[in-house]
C-alpha cells in the first residue's frame, strides 16, 4: 500500500478523504461517547474500517514524519472512543438483566 501513497495525486486524496470525512466523523463519535451514549453498530463499522486503514499506512508514516502527529492523533482518538464507549456500554448493562434498547 505504501507504494501507492507515494504518488502525489493518490496522497493528496487520501488526506483530503481523511481532513474531510474521516476526521469529522471521529470527532463525532468521540462527542457521542463522551455523552455518555453507545456507539451504533454504523458507527463500530467505521471505526473498524478506519482502524485498519491506519494500520496499513504504518509504513507509509513511518517513511514520512510529517504525517506521524496526525497518525498519532488518530490512534489516540481511536483508543479514548473505544474506552470510553466501552465505559458507556457497562453503566448501560446492569449484571443479571437484559440490556435495554
Amino acid at each position: 500500500m505504501s507504494t501507492g501513497l507515494e504518488q502525489a495525486g493518490v496522497l493528496a486524496v487520501v488526506m483530503q478523504r481523511f481532513e474531510k470525512q474521516r476526521l469529522p466523523r471521529i470527532l463525532d463519535i468521540k462527542a457521542l461517547v463522551d455523552r455518555g451514549e453507545t456507539l451504533s453498530n454504523l458507527d463500530i463499522e467505521f471505526l473498524e474500517e478506519v482502524f485498519e486503514d491506519t494500520q496499513d499506512y504504518q509504513p507509509f508514516v513511518d517513511k514520512h514524519p510529517e504525517f506521524q502527529q496526525l497518525y498519532a492523533r488518530v490512534a489516540h482518538l481511536y483508543n479514548e472512543i473505544a474506552s470510553e464507549a466501552l465505559d458507556n456500554e457497562k453503566q448501560i448493562h446492569i449484571p443479571g438483566q437484559p440490556a435495554s434498547s
